[in-house]
């Protein structure tokens, strides 16, 4: 019995299935996979060509690469492949499927439906037991008892499409922990100045070097919100991002900026800062640098001091802002934190605690990156623990 009809839910359903199991496969939603339906923009970034344990937080980040070793993104593009489907990269090893999201769900629908699994929507799941060497299930269409219960109900993102916390439930009853949970892959939001002078730059993006806490640096685009800042730079910031900490922002990556406003003061030494800035950013983000406290102001650059210029630079390549928090639950894409490895097994995906209970996909403590990560997890882990149901 797996619970849940997701990415991972159905992915392992049907490697079971084709192997000739029995399998059942429950969740409470009206149509399965919706979080793949929703992903991508509607075309599913169904992977990443990039994928390797180090896109992954975990508290284990060990954890993970078994399971990704053995099952890899070129791996999926091949059952994608065989279903007839085809696909683009976007950028950074993104692979959007071509046939829209729809077309990812059809097959993996199929491919449990078709070895002869059975899916069962809209089917509330109550209390679990474990007697007599078997699961029982109590539902509301009735009680399921199975051999073996694999648990990849997600976590606790967009609870408007009906996430919650039943695997955490589950794992505590059978003796495991759970690292704590947060929203991750997920908008800041501000309060105050900031949060009035974003409102003012709403729609304004840029590509900036973003980071928060332990996490990398980001190379990707920042977009200012009514709330506050987004963007896939800001979502991936998140992950890391803790309470109270800055969030850092290169405003220009890679940049020899102090050259180059060197080379603008003797070149056009009448041209405002302001001026100057609109070169190189959003007429409205020029003017909202330009009006940041220490900083010249309007000057012309050719008045500008050599530690004006410094103080330009060093604020644009280390503007550091501390978010109020994160738009939450409502709007993030994935869980982090979840249940503990510690009490997994990393090939198997089965509990250390009790044999035959397996929790695969974005209920367990590995979190990916935004761009298609979290999708092969799902994928390699539903891999790894059908293998070892099947001794295949």
């Amino acid at each position: 019995m797996v619970l849940g009809g997701g990415a991972a839910g159905l992915y392992c359903g049907a490697r079971l299935a084709e192997h000739g199991l029995s399998v059942l496969v429950l969740d409470h939603a009206r149509r399965p996979a919706e979080k793949v339906r929703i992903s991508g923009g509607g075309r599913c970034n169904f992977t990443n060509i990039h994928t390797s344990a180090a896109n992954f937080v975990s508290q284990n980040p060990h954890f993970a690469k078994s399971a990704l070793a053995r099952y890899s993104p070129w791996d999926f593009c091949d059952r994608v492949a065989k279903r007839g489907l085809t696909w683009h990269e976007k950028t950074l090893g993104q692979l959007f499927c071509d046939q829209k999201s729809g077309a990812i769900i059809d097959m993996l629908v199929e491919d449990f439906t078709k070895p002869g699994g059975e899916l069962r929507l809209e089917t509330s799941i109550g209390e679990i037991d474990h007697r007599d060497g078997r699961f029982h299930v109590g539902t509301s269409n009735g009680p399921v008892t199975a051999d073996r219960l694999v648990v990849a109900t997600g976590g606790l993102s967009i609870p408007k499409m009906g996430a919650s916390g039943l695997a955490y439930d589950i794992a505590r009853k059978f003796g495991h922990d759970i690292e704590p949970t947060r929203p991750a892959l997920v908008p800041f939001m501000f309060s105050g100045d900031l949060k009035d002078a974003f409102s003012d730059l709403s729609g304004v993006s840029c590509m900036v070097d973003a980071k928060a806490g332990t996490g990398p640096d980001f190379h990707e685009a920042m977009l200012f919100t009514h709330r506050g800042l987004s963007g896939p730079a800001m979502l991936q910031a998140s992950t890391y991002w803790r309470e109270s900490q800055p969030v850092e922002i290169d405003l220009a990556p890679g940049a020899p900026l102090l050259d180059n406003l060197n080379e603008a003061r003797k070149a056009k030494p009448r041209m405002t800062l302001t001026s100057w800035l609109g070169t190189r950013f959003p007429a409205r983000l020029a003017q909202f640098v330009a009006s940041w406290p220490g900083l010249p102001g309007d000057k012309q650059i050719g008045q500008l001091s050599n530690a004006e210029m410094d103080a330009l630079t060093t604020a644009l390549k280390n503007w550091k802002v501390t978010p109020v928090g994160t738009e939450g639950w409502r709007t993030a894409e994935v869980t982090a934190g979840g249940i503990d490895t510690g009490g997994l097994s990393s090939q198997t995906m089965e509990s250390k605690h009790l044999p035959g209970l397996y929790f695969i996909g974005e209920c367990v403590d590995v979190t990916g990156w935004l761009g298609g990560y979290n999708f092969q997890w799902a994928w390699a882990s539903a891999v790894a623990c059908a293998a070892a149901i099947t001794n295949r």
